[in-house]
């Protein structure tokens, strides 16, 4: 029987709705699982137990009525402190909650704690190991949000992604890691980085979790990602630009993701996106970084002996590049997504790896954005779904990707490709 911490958000939210299972029971469960594992995972920035359980036992109804939510801390809440993963912004405290973070308490969920994130949610790491193996990186910058959901802490969490920082996290722990259309969520509250390039999204233990958290936020139809497809997906089989930074075990998961799909009633089909993406997929480390050095104009000024040397050393090189090349870069983004529609037609959804292969070893780098950066400055949604384990026992995952707007035909699509996998 599965235990209460390892339900998933829909399941637990059928139990309270059906009296079996109180909004406090739950908290307890998650504080208990926290209690056991915290000091290996070392998930949280913050995190007040007896808050957490008032909270709880306060509760309200709504579509998401009781259930535990983790907040990556580059996102405020009200009631704890923001540090934003750097000693600059040590003490904090925002006074209000952000967009995100607001909808989901008057959705009716309990705000358990802040989740750890790298510097400012860009390289930095924080301590937080993988639970599947705490040798191991759980991926960044949402490192506390993918640790937690698969730890069992919390059913949902917050991420955000400006290059990889939900899909591959997700991927690397196992759990589901769904990035919306951009703009889908609100950003006001959050410490943003790349203006044209961070997105909010959430984290969980199944698609149709994601489909509930974001109907519950936004009041927007995500379907029912799990029931019964009308007919089988026609996937285009990416690689994309980035196809040599494939490790074996994703070379080798890509082709058993493929065939299953196939052996389930999918047409997959090989794609080779025109250059245009190459160029955009190229342009995406001059956006990230001039963007976010434009973000840093105070702490660069103010706090620069704050911040650390790999991230000095980035804003100083996107500063370098000039308004020129930034406008250049963004004009490349410009390009692929007014290609990518074309470049896909015909097809429902991507089919394409969510990370290199498993998660490195050690905690010092948390992976390469490799086989995310396209998908995110084209805009559209992606999604990790999880995808078995690799040679050294670590969990692999699948990334779906789609047009702009389509975010509940790719959870649905995603939900397929999930059954066909087993």
């Amino acid at each position: 029987m599965t235990e209460t911490a390892d339900l998933t958000a829909t399941a637990a939210l059928a139990q309270i709705r059906a009296g079996r299972l109180s909004a406090a029971t739950l908290m307890d469960a998650c504080l208990d699982r926290i209690a056991q594992r915290e000091d290996t995972i070392r998930a949280f920035a913050w995190i007040d137990p007896a808050q957490a359980r008032r909270a709880a036992a306060a509760g309200q109804g709504g579509s998401l009525a009781g259930l535990p939510i983790g907040v990556k801390d580059v996102i405020d809440a009200a009631d704890m402190p923001a540090q934003y993963g750097s000693p600059a912004w040590a003490g904090h405290r925002p006074r209000a909650d952000a967009a995100c973070v607001a909808a989901a308490r008057a959705a009716g969920a309990v705000v358990i704690g802040k989740t750890v994130t790298t510097e400012f949610a860009t390289r930095h790491p924080g301590p937080t190991a993988n639970p599947a193996n705490p040798r191991h990186t759980p991926g960044g910058s949402s490192s506390g949000s993918a640790a937690g959901v698969a730890a069992g802490f919390f059913p949902l969490a917050f991420g955000t992604q400006t290059a990889g920082s939900i899909v591959r996290p997700a991927a690397y722990c196992g759990v589901v890691g769904f990035k919306p259309s951009y703009g889908t969520l609100h950003r006001a509250g959050m410490k943003v980085m790349s203006e044209s390039l961070d997105t909010i999204g959430v984290m969980a233990r199944s698609l149709g979790d994601c489909a509930l958290a974001m109907a519950a936020m936004t009041g927007g139809d995500y379907g029912a990602p799990e029931a019964a497809a009308p007919r089988a997906p026609r996937l285009a089989l990416v690689m994309g630009p980035s196809a040599d930074q494939a490790a074996p075990e994703t070379l080798a998961l890509m082709d058993r993701a493929a065939e299953a799909c196939r052996r389930a009633g999918a047409t997959v089909t090989p794609v080779t996106l025109p250059e245009v993406f190459t160029a955009a997929y190229a342009a995406h480390p001059t956006v990230m970084n001039a963007e976010s050095a434009e973000a840093l104009g105070w702490e660069l000024a103010h706090a620069r002996a704050q911040i650390s040397a790999v991230l000095q050393e980035r804003m100083d090189w996107g500063r370098a590049q000039g308004a020129a090349a930034l406008a250049e870069a963004r004009a490349a983004f410009a390009a692929a997504r007014g290609a990518f529609p074309a470049a896909i037609e015909g097809f429902d959804a991507v089919l394409t790896p969510a990370a290199p292969g498993e998660a490195p070893e050690g905690l010092g780098w948390t992976g390469d954005p490799a086989f995310n950066t396209l998908w995110t400055l084209l805009h559209g949604p992606c999604v990790t779904v999880p995808a078995g384990a690799g040679p050294r026992g670590l969990p692999l995952g699948v990334q779906l990707a789609g047009r702009i707007g389509d975010d509940a035909a790719v959870l649905g699509w995603a939900a397929w490709v999930r059954a066909a996998l087993g």
